[in-house]
This record gives structure tokens, C-alpha cells and sequence, in this order.
């Protein structure tokens, strides 16, 4: 299968799955036997505040933004217990790979999956209602089980923020890399080739990088305009560090 005729696509089997022992079923729904997709990557991963606020950057300022937040790093669902707050994330790859994981997965609004095309992933999920400070009712929020790219431009923008290039076999690797020539350091939103106190090491020479993180970190060191923040470059190095687990 050459790189022409296959796609990638970011799944997330999300906490309201995990806590209802949904892993095993879910994963048998996008097994190879049904879709003819293979596995090109995977990890479990404790979401931080800065990479569910990355993934989901198109909702902020949304009135269920920060209920997403909660819902996605897993403190809805494990108040208690933030030993289990966790997401297992794949990248899915083959022929129609964002088509064909979406149809399995349903529409987004669970009540609509059940109507819609009972059977899919979804519709065995929720969805709860949305309340101010005061109490009162704004909205809803959708619990429903499961992440899948909406399109190739999301899928790759996804992928770059939950994996580094590494995490992907080479001959599975389908977006552009390089190998890093300098230090990076990362703290608090900036970015600098210098350690700063507090400062986090993310990348540095003969690292390889998704090519376009190179590029956006290149730019914000010169005051550029850069296709993605510091912080969405930064996420998938602090994947379960212990400083960035909250």
C-alpha cells in the first residue's frame, strides 16, 4: 500500500469508555477484520490541561469548553481516583481509513447515534446536561466514548499534537520529519534555545521532528507568525511527565 492511496487518522478511546469497560468492544469494532486498517501507532496517555486544551482549541470560549476539559483528562469520570484518568489514543492508516473509522463510530450526539445508526460505537453513549455556577442548565455536553478525525487536515494536526515521529514505525510515517539541530526548551507557553529555570527540555540535535513543529518553533523564536502555537508543539513531549499530570 503506498502513501497515495492510504490515510491516517487519530482515534481516542476517552475515560466514559474506559470506566465502563468498553475498551475491548470498541477495539474489536475497529479491528483489522472489520476495517482493513492497521495499527500505525498507540500509547496511553494521562491528559494533561495543556494537551486537552490543544485538542480541542476549535471549542474555546464555547460554554462547554471547560466541561470538555474535565471530561477529556478524566476528572469527570474519576473525581477520586486520578490514578485511572486516562485516554488510550491510536493512529488508525489504510485506504478511506477517516471514513470508514467515523461510519463505525457513529454521529457525535449519542442520542442521534441511537436513532441514526444504532449498532455504531456511540450509541451506547451519553449525554449530560451543562450548568452554570448558579446551577442553571446552559447546555449539554456529549459523553460519547470515542475521538475520530474529522478530515485529513484534522487528522494531521491531531496526530502531530498526540505523537511525536517516533511513536509511528518509519515506513508508517506519512507527514514530513527532520532531524533537529538545535536545544529547545519549553516553559509556561514559551519557547527558547537556552535553559531557563523551570524550563523543560522537548527537543534537541539529532532528535527527530515532525518537520512543521521545527518550523513553527523556528518562527516564534523570531517573533514570526508560526501555523501553531508553542504549546501545541510542546504537548506530546510532556506526555505523562510528572510534572505536567494534573
Amino acid at each position: 500500500m503506498s502513501k497515495e492511496t492510504r490515510e491516517n487518522t487519530l482515534v481516542l478511546i476517552k475515560p466514559d469508555a474506559l470506566k465502563n469497560s468498553l475498551t475491548g468492544y470498541i477495539l474489536s469494532m475497529l479491528s483489522e477484520f472489520h476495517t482493513g486498517l492497521h495499527f500505525a501507532g498507540t500509547k496511553i496517555v494521562a491528559v494533561s490541561t495543556l494537551l486537552a486544551e490543544e485538542h480541542y482549541d476549535e471549542h474555546r470560549g464555547k460554554f462547554f469548553y471547560a466541561s470538555l476539559l474535565e471530561y477529556i483528562t478524566g476528572r469527570l469520570h474519576y473525581p477520586e481516583e486520578p490514578w485511572k484518568r486516562r485516554v488510550i489514543a491510536f493512529v488508525y492508516q489504510g485506504p478511506n481509513a477517516i471514513r470508514k473509522i467515523r461510519d463505525i463510530a457513529g454521529p457525535t450526539n449519542a442520542h442521534d447515534a441511537r436513532v441514526q445508526k444504532p449498532g455504531c460505537i456511540r450509541a451506547l453513549g451519553t449525554v449530560v446536561p451543562v450548568k452554570d455556577e448558579s446551577g442553571k442548565a446552559v447546555g449539554d455536553r456529549v459523553d460519547n466514548l470515542i475521538h475520530a478525525s474529522a478530515n485529513a487536515a484534522d487528522a494531521e494536526r491531531e496526530i502531530k499534537l498526540w505523537f511525536k515521529p517516533t511513536d509511528i514505525p518509519p515506513f508508517m510515517r506519512d507527514y514530513a520529519t527532520e532531524v533537529c539541530d538545535q536545544l529547545f526548551y519549553y516553559r509556561g507557553n514559551t519557547i527558547s534555545t537556552s535553559y531557563v529555570p523551570g524550563g523543560i527540555g522537548i527537543l534537541a540535535p539529532g532528535d527527530l521532528a515532525w518537520k512543521s513543529d521545527l518550523e513553527a518553533l523556528r518562527a516564534h523564536l523570531k517573533g514570526e507568525k508560526a501555523l501553531c502555537s508553542v504549546n501545541a508543539v510542546a504537548a506530546k513531549y510532556l506526555i505523562n511527565m510528572e510534572s505536567e499530570t494534573d
